[in-house]
């Protein structure tokens, strides 16, 4: 059956070759429908609610603007299936005072300006009546025979591409957030990093870094593109691993040797990665032996007296502190608290890994060099190091890791602390956790 509508528009408005070129696209688009109808999945089909939701989300794929969706949706109201199908024309004939009402007062000539955009993106098309007028002829019974107005069936044969652009433009967000998300960490890293290096006056050029961190710590614009967020997060990651490393080889140089505060004794070990790497065996046994004293003799006195050295050895030596510690076997550690071993320069291979890592986490957690060092004299470096390991595997649920470092310090000052318990607890969460 031939169609009764005009393909020219009604007055001094000229046929384009766009246009006339859309409207042959949509009949060859029905009659493929009609010829595949009895195998075909594609029936032409959709909810408009639901196929409107979509070309929302993909709505700059079809250049639309939001006020041009909403002019949409308007023209969609005044059809009363919920369903479109675009085997048949869907002709609806709002008058403009009408269709502004439901444009929530949308004035005339910004109605035809969307109303051309909708045209011009194919989504729906113009049917002219001989005098221009938008109404329908009714039959006897009441029954529609003619309409003029605007078709609404190539939206409807469009469904299939409008949820696939919907479905990239959705892929898409999840890129811009997940990217978007990876600068936020970077900066934070970054930053706290930077801050802490100057704080704690480390050598290096903090400065430069602090120049060049600068225009990479400015939030991304709300418009920013993808490629946009990817060229800031490649930066921001080259950045963070120069300042990793600057931090890294500065804990290297100078914090193994020395202690956080000028006031303190300072106990220098010409050699103090060996007592780092000492055996966990012999790590709980006496770094030095004392032996009975008996005053009534001179070698008796001779023995007392290298006895006292003995002691006084042990005492300036940072194989005290770690006389200290727990049994905690390295495996052990790692193995409840691998978290630790993310922020390792070259993995974690000994005790002096561990301390140079826990070195530059605690900063990261915002832990003050005082409360370090008052850990490391309560509870022996080796387990102060294992309960900073610990703070960072639970670090989400930490509102304040200096302070509840200093609260678990005044515990072992009190002979009431043992990280024992800690590390079981994250091994068993660890154990628990899927993957």
């Amino acid at each position: 059956m031939t169609e009764r509508f005009a393909t020219t528009p009604f007055g001094g408005g000229r046929i384009s070759a766009s246009s006339f070129l859309r409207r042959e696209k949509i009949d060859q688009r029905r009659r493929s429908l009609s010829q595949e109808r009895r195998g075909g999945n594609d029936t032409g089909a959709a909810d408009k609610w639901q196929l409107l939701r979509a070309l929302t989300e993909a709505r700059a794929a079809f250049n639309l603007s939001d006020r041009t969706i909403c002019v949409l949706e308007a023209l969609l109201s005044f059809h009363p299936e919920t369903e479109l199908n675009g085997s048949a024309p869907i002709i609806v004939f709002p008058s403009n005072a009408e269709l502004s009402l439901r444009t929530r007062g949308m004035a005339d000539a910004t109605l035809r300006r969307h109303l051309a955009a909708l045209v011009e993106a194919g989504l729906i098309l113009r049917r002219d009546s001989p005098n221009g007028k938008r109404y329908a002829c009714r039959d006897e019974n009441g029954e529609i025979e003619a309409a003029f107005g605007f078709d609404l069936s190539p939206l409807a044969l469009m469904a299939a591409q409008i949820y696939a652009a919907a479905e990239e433009a959705r892929a898409h967000v999840r890129q811009c957030h997940a990217l978007r998300t990876e600068i936020t960490i970077h900066q934070r890293d970054t930053g706290k990093i930077i801050e802490a290096a100057i704080a704690e006056k480390r050598e290096g050029d903090w400065e430069r870094f602090s120049e060049r961190f600068q225009p990479l710590a400015r939030r991304p614009s709300r418009q920013a593109s993808l490629e946009m967020l990817k060229t800031r997060r490649d930066d921001l990651v080259r950045l963070r691993a120069e300042v990793e490393t600057a931090y890294l080889n500065a804990l290297a140089e100078q914090e193994l040797s020395a202690n956080d505060v000028d006031s303190e004794r300072h106990y220098q070990n010409q050699n103090p990665d060996s007592c780092l790497e000492f055996n966990i065996e012999q790590e709980m046994k006496p770094c030095g032996g004392t032996r009975t004293a008996n005053t009534e003799t001179p070698e008796a006195d001779g023995r007392q007296g290298r006895g006292v050295q003995d002691r006084s050895r042990q005492m300036a030596s940072p194989c005290a502190s770690y006389a200290k510690a727990e049994h905690v076997p390295l495996s052990y550690l790692v193995k409840a608290c691998p978290t630790l071993s993310s922020y390792a320069k070259d993995g974690i291979s000994s005790w002096v890994d561990v301390m140079r890592t826990v070195e530059l986490v605690r900063s990261m957690l915002g832990i003050s060099p005082d409360a370090w060092r008052k850990a490391r004299v309560a509870m022996g470096d080796m387990a102060a190091a294992c309960t900073i390991a610990a703070i960072l595997e639970r670090a989400e649920k930490i509102r304040s890791p200096g302070g509840y470092l200093r609260v678990l310090t005044a515990r072992a000052e009190l002979g009431k602390f043992s990280i024992q318990p800690m590390l079981a607890a994250l091994e068993a969460r660890a154990r628990k956790s899927p993957g």
